[in-house]
């Protein structure tokens, strides 16, 4: 997988300028979402131009990674590509993976091993709480930032990490933060018509750190002198203190941080979720004040777990970055955060064998397309411009049918079955297919097999799969999937409950075939509540196997 930006804009085997000038007129025209948010950067470049281009992702380190935090550098991924695209690579681009990690620890989170043992550290910075998973780290925040950068450096993305605890120790902030003292009024006036009464009584944009605890304090300020870049407060112990708004003696409210910290490193562009839709307008404001042009914004929807509820980092509700890749490919993932962005998405276990599946069917199509559909495929985003080219002879779909129809325990028996299905294959002719057979005996076992309700089938139910049963003993064994389909139907259409006279192409001399026996068929032989084609399936799972299998599920449940 490739969602780093390639050393050249989608031209790697072909480098003449012909081809690039080529790419770029087809993407100004594009209208995938990428190309859309890229054409707003080239137009910024035109009104400001600059040598070199900041795209920047947000993590709050306040738990570990999730699926979220991984969707948003994807994301940002594909629309750098689209930009090297547009301006055929010849403007500089960076991609600044920024860790708000001096974030005071604010609750702790409902997923770590000791609970108990965090509660001494609430509001401290979190690179200054202990590390309660062990491994070295120095601090939660460490801990939390090394989680998130394993994962991204897995993917080979193409990024640069930043602390915020570096930034402000270092004085990388500290231009900003005079800045911020010098226009404490006009920031105080952009932020006090937005709290409540009791709010604005004690707010202040910097939040000092306690000298005495170290705590984040939340309290308002009895002095700010912009002219030696102090301010001065109360501290815990009661005694009035004047420290430095630079060196890490302070921190800015998160609203005023994220203003400050575009206008300190000229972000030019960065995404964040529908919950800070209604406080963009406060951050380009002040960064604005602090003297820059706010980045250009995409908002996205959030990911919902399977109640519908807010993914959470401190929660731990919804899949993990880890669980979604025991089960499925990073490619999969990655059109998962591809499609739809601004729509509310349920990221739970059920979502992936359809992503899966679907990232091969566009992976499939691709080599056929012109390049103006190629820029609307998913593909050529996750992977950069130079989608691989993959043979999957059956989908991720088939092959868990294939395993709940099998128990299969292991791989050996899935590849049995693909053996004869396609001669010669193996884990070496398709390394992608022995992945997805991994995977699909892993999803199986965890999720398929425990989730299984079988049931018994009605009289007329029964009657039908007695049929069936015989019916495919008519065959011959290398019959292929459209004769076995040809019988399914064959068997179904007689049968009144299994009629459906509104499908398409319908008569009463052969009428269409209703939903209801394909459910009967997977309901009953494989304890599930849906399936793929039936012929492909018995195509490759075999014919004697399924009679046996029919047999089997009659037998069992035959009554007394």
């Amino acid at each position: 997988m490739t969602l780093a930006p390639a050393p050249t804009a989608d031209h790697a085997q072909d480098p003449s300028r012909d081809l690039a000038q080529t790419l770029r007129t087809v993407a100004e025209t594009a209208g995938a979402w990428p190309f859309e948010e890229a054409r707003k950067i080239v137009d910024r470049l035109k009104r400001r131009p600059k040598e070199e281009v900041l795209f920047e992702t947000g993590y709050g380190p306040s738990g570990l990674p999730h699926i979220g935090t991984f969707g948003e550098v994807a994301r940002t991924t594909m629309v750098r590509h689209a930009f090297r695209v547009l301006t055929e690579d010849k403007v500089k681009t960076r991609l600044l993976c920024f860790s708000d990690d001096m974030d005071g620890m604010r609750k702790i989170p409902d997923n770590v091993p000791d609970r108990a043992a965090l509660a001494p550290y609430l509001q401290m910075p979190l690179t200054s709480v202990p590390n309660p998973f062990g491994g070295g780290f120095a601090s939660f925040g460490d801990h939390n930032n090394a989680m998130l950068r394993r994962f991204l450096d897995t993917f080979g993305f193409d990024y640069e990490f930043a602390s915020a605890t570096d930034y402000y120790k270092s004085g990388k902030l500290d231009a900003i933060l005079r800045r911020a003292a010098e226009c404490y009024d006009a920031i105080m006036a952009v932020m006090l018509p937005t709290l409540g009464e009791e709010r604005q009584a004690t707010y202040s944009p910097f939040l000092p750190i306690s000298p005495t605890s170290g705590r984040i304090l939340y309290v308002p300020l009895k002095a700010v002198d912009a002219a030696a870049g102090t301010i001065t407060f109360t501290d815990e112990d009661g005694i009035d203190k004047t420290v430095p708004v630079t060196g890490g003696a302070v921190k800015l409210q998160w609203k005023p941080d994220f203003g400050a910290r575009w206008a300190a490193l000229g972000v030019d562009f960065e995404m964040f979720g529908k919950d800070h839709q209604t406080n963009a307008p406060i951050y380009d404001r002040i960064c604005e004040i602090l003297g820059a042009e706010p980045p250009e914004h995409y908002v996205y929807e959030l990911f919902l777990d399977e109640n519908g509820q807010k993914i959470s980092k401190s929660k731990g509700n919804g899949l993990t970055i880890d669980e979604w890749l025991t089960y499925a490919s990073p490619e999969s993932l990655a059109l998962y955060m591809f499609q739809s962005p601004r729509s509310a998405k349920k990221l739970h276990f059920d979502v992936i064998p359809k992503a899966v599946d679907e990232y091969f069917n566009f992976l499939a199509r691709y080599p056929a397309q012109d390049w103006k559909t190629r820029f609307g495929n998913p593909v050529w985003h996750i992977h950069s411009g130079t989608p691989p080219q993959v043979e999957m002879p059956v989908s991720f779909t088939m092959l868990l049918n294939l395993a709940s129809a099998s128990n299969a325990a292991d791989a050996d028996v899935l590849w049995g079955f693909l053996r004869r299905h396609v001669p010669g294959v193996s884990p070496a002719t398709h390394p992608k297919l022995a992945e997805l057979v991994g995977y699909a005996v892993k999803y199986f076992k965890d999720f398929v097999e425990p989730a299984k309700r079988f049931r018994g089938p009605d009289a007329t139910e029964r009657g039908a799969l007695e049929a069936l049963h015989d019916a495919l003993g008519g065959l011959p064994p290398e019959a292929g999937a459209d004769a076995i389909q040809a019988v399914l139907y064959d068997v179904a259409r007689p049968i009144a409950r299994y009629q459906d006279l509104k499908a398409k192409g319908a008569t009463p001399e052969r009428p269409g075939i209703s939903v209801e026996w394909f459910n009967t068929i997977y309901q009953v032989l494989l304890g599930e509540q849906r399936g793929p084609r039936f012929g492909s399936f018995v195509e490759i799972y075999g014919i004697p196997e399924t009679r046996a299998l029919i047999r089997a599920k009659l037998d069992q449940t035959a009554p007394a």
